[in-house]
């Protein structure tokens, strides 16, 4: 099977590649804007036309978007994001490949949602930021192609490669910081937060089986249950032998709080306001409902958050 994909250098695009790789049937090629891709393209400059040249050329069977982009401004974002995949999706169109496109979309697409509830596909999106925005409008290009796709929303990824300024990452820096100076204590904010981890080698795991699948539409890529930051945070601190204390700045009312970072606090303070939102658009709360993908690509999530939780730990580590 002849796949390109498209953001091979990325966070989560270098394991997609190490898992395709992994497949004898697979033959992969790699297209993005590095000087090590096997072929040099910029989606948010590159004209369609152009595209559509090389995929005559190469002829894959599927093709695989894992390029985009999460930080900067409302018009950089919608560059990378938006009027990258709509390039894709009419070199395509144009093209005689007939490939499958595979496109990796996010949990931010859906915004806020109750806490307590598993967020399916059929939700409606009402994405609370400009990153949001230019996913949610990548998808719609997406699914309104008339292509064979699929579009993967993918929620908090985690594990090895996170980066430093995600917020485990920097989780996992002010850790490395604190045991490096001696500090008994750690100041951070955004503890309330309540995500959806999931490892990125899953995620790899779900791209390879959702190349090889007949299904469409668009698929939940999560491990199902929502994870308290300062729960992430006490995990993180067993892995990495600090035995300090966290003192939260956005405790709830009626003082501040300091628990020890090893000893979570019980499960029924899940909805204490958050006075430093975590910087997704999507509030205090976010879960997957996960059986889309159970049932369409027989896929389930197999590593847990304290294994890439101690990941992101041991590259932090090597820091000090």
């Amino acid at each position: 099977m002849r796949v390109l994909l498209i953001g091979a250098n990325g966070y989560l695009g270098r394991f997609v590649a190490d898992r395709l790789l992994a497949d004898p049937a697979v033959q992969l090629t790699a297209l993005g804007r590095g000087d090590d891709a096997d072929v040099r393209f910029d989606l948010a400059t590159g004209s369609p036309g152009a595209l559509t040249r090389f995929l005559d050329a190469v002829h894959p069977q599927v093709v695989v978007n894992c390029a985009g982009s999460t930080r900067g401004g409302a018009r950089e974002l919608t560059r990378h994001n938006t009027v990258a995949v709509a390039t894709v999706c009419e070199a395509l169109r144009r093209s005689g490949c007939g490939a499958r496109l595979v496109q990796i979309g996010c949990g931010a697409e859906y915004g806020p949602s109750q806490p307590g509830s598993s967020t399916a596909e059929d939700a409606v999106p009402r994405p609370g930021g400009p990153y949001g925005v230019s996913k949610l409008a990548a998808t719609e290009l997406v699914l309104g192609s008339g292509l064979d796709a699929v579009v993967l929303r993918v929620f908090s990824p985690a594990g090895p490669g996170t980066p430093a300024g995600s917020p485990l990452g920097r989780l996992a820096e002010a850790m490395r910081r604190a045991m490096q100076s001696g500090d008994g204590e750690l100041k951070l904010a955004g503890l309330g937060a309540q995500r959806d981890f999931i490892d990125v080698r899953d995620v790899a795991r779900a791209v390879h089986a959702a190349s090889l699948s007949a299904a469409q539409g668009v698929i939940n890529i999560g491990s199902g249950r929502a994870v308290r930051l300062r729960d992430a945070a006490s995990v993180l601190a067993r892995v990495a032998g600090y035995g300090g204390s966290l003192h939260e700045l956005d405790a709830p009312p009626g003082g501040h709080l300091r628990s020890a970072i090893g000893h979570p606090r019980p499960d029924s303070d899940h909805a204490a306001p958050v006075a430093y939102p975590y910087p997704d658009g999507c509030g205090s709360w976010q879960q997957a409902d996960v059986r889309t993908a159970r049932d369409r690509l027989g896929w389930r999530p197999r590593i847990n958050l304290e294994e890439s939780l101690a990941d992101i730990w041991m590259e932090a580590a090597c820091r000090i």
